[in-house]
């Protein structure tokens, strides 16, 4: 006991009167606020259900695992949940190595009470075979620095691992589905653990016989105080758990303001805990990518290179192709224009029938066919090569030389009369044979 005490650091009464004399102006110590949190960081190991919480001084890991057990006989189809705490002579000279001390079996209660009285963690999907094989899930807390407010921070801790755990998944075999094969991480992913909130452990300090009150109080804070008090609260404004160690008593209105100051921080501390715990998942999801077979980017390499150029060649097929079509298309509409021309023309100097005239089943005035081929070959000889330039830019030729020389000859034999209108147009039955 005489050499417990003698590794114990004390304030001195000047730095005790100081502290409280600083605590009456509403100044603390390290220049926060009555009511201000220290800064809180949140990191990951590369194992799951592994965390380390940084709350300001105050360093605390927290591992979680999970095995096989026979359920308790008055909770067959449930898990369990247990915390154990470890502190080491490394965080605090009063720390001593072996059995836990006073407190650290309170800490390990205090978070205890909160995450399981209040259900935060589904037991029920802990179960294998009910009354046989169950899930048992253990938190072990490490503290590694003692900065004050222990509570807190292993609090986190154990909230973190938690919601990063991921244990085995396993299925009923064997005769009669008695039993329980469990699957390796390369067989099957694993599964997390449904927790349905986050009860979060808000410490609160007294001084001056409870009428001052802080937040987060500090190691040397927690050597001035008379009492404290820890409130476990959700993101909803559930109260979950309250724990008052001391026999220093408070007001009730002043418990009343510690549960209001909590609720009102449970929301802000829940958002940094959850999007850190999705970072950390994301980054996760990343590494299984990049170390699958499948989904992973190959090395370069000889067989693969070739297939690479393939498909360039391909795309490069595929590229040409469209461009040629669009230039057919364009040319295809440049052609039509020229027909929709040519066609009107006609049109305006056919004169005649409809379209399926038959000259032998109807009589018509040749003298007046002459006439007027006679006069369309003469406007052929007259007419000139024009240009015509549609709206895509394409310069077009209405007629050419060769349909010119073409007009004026037939026109000249229908002039001598060396031709006939029978001779002109063939008969029906070798139109047929010709298309056939």
């Amino acid at each position: 006991m005489e050499g417990r005490l003698a590794n114990m650091w004390r304030l001195t009464v000047n730095e005790s009167k100081f502290v409280e004399t600083a605590l009456q102006s509403e100044l603390r110590v390290d220049g926060r606020g009555l009511y201000d949190y220290r800064k809180l960081t949140i990191k990951f190991g590369k194992e799951y259900g592994s965390s380390e919480v940084q709350l300001g001084q105050t360093h605390v890991m927290g591992f979680v695992t999970a095995q096989l057990v026979q359920p308790y006989k008055d909770r067959p189809n449930e898990g369990s949940l247990s915390i154990f705490t470890e502190f080491s002579p490394m965080a605090d000279p009063s720390f001593e190595p072996g059995r836990p001390g006073e407190y650290a079996v309170e800490l390990g209660r205090i978070i205890d009470r909160g995450l399981r009285e209040s259900r935060a963690v589904d037991t029920e999907s802990l179960c294998v075979l009910a009354g046989k094989k169950v899930w048992s899930v253990r938190i072990d807390l490490h503290i590694l620095d003692n900065g004050g407010n222990l509570v807190d921070a292993a609090n986190i801790a154990a909230l973190a691992a938690l919601m990063t755990f991921r244990r085995p998944d396993c299925t009923v075999g064997g005769e009669n589905n008695q039993e329980v094969i469990i699957h390796s991480l390369e067989e099957r992913e694993p599964v997390p653990l449904i927790i349905h909130h986050l009860p979060i452990a808000f410490t609160f300090g007294f001084f001056n016989k409870g009428n001052i009150v802080v937040m987060d109080p500090t190691y040397i804070e927690e050597e001035v105080m008379c009492g404290r008090m820890t409130v476990t609260v959700n993101a909803n404004g559930d109260i979950c758990a309250i724990q008052k160690p001391g026999e220093e008593g408070v007001n009730q209105s002043v418990i009343l303001h510690c549960l209001r100051l909590a609720s009102s921080r449970a929301a802000a501390t829940t958002k940094i805990i959850r999007e850190e715990v999705e970072a950390y998942n994301r980054e996760k999801n990343l590494q299984k990518v990049k170390r699958h077979p499948t989904l992973a980017k190959p090395e370069v390499s000889g067989p693969i290179v070739v297939v690479k150029e393939g498909h360039k060649k391909v795309s490069d097929e595929e590229e040409a192709a469209e461009l040629s079509r669009e230039h057919v298309e364009r040319l295809n509409l440049s052609s039509v224009e020229v027909k929709s021309s040519k066609e009107q023309e006609a049109a305006s100097n056919f004169k005649g029938g409809p379209s399926n005239w038959d000259p032998y089943t109807e009589a018509m005035d040749v003298d007046s066919l002459k006439a007027s081929l006679a006069s369309k070959g003469e406007s052929v000889t007259k007419s000139t090569i024009k240009k015509k330039t549609n709206d895509s830019g394409n310069v077009q030729k209405e007629v050419t030389g060769d349909l010119e020389m073409k007009d004026t000859a037939e026109a000249t034999k229908h002039k001598t009369g060396e031709l006939t209108l029978k001779d002109a147009v063939k008969p029906k039955k070798k139109r047929k044979n010709k298309s056939n």
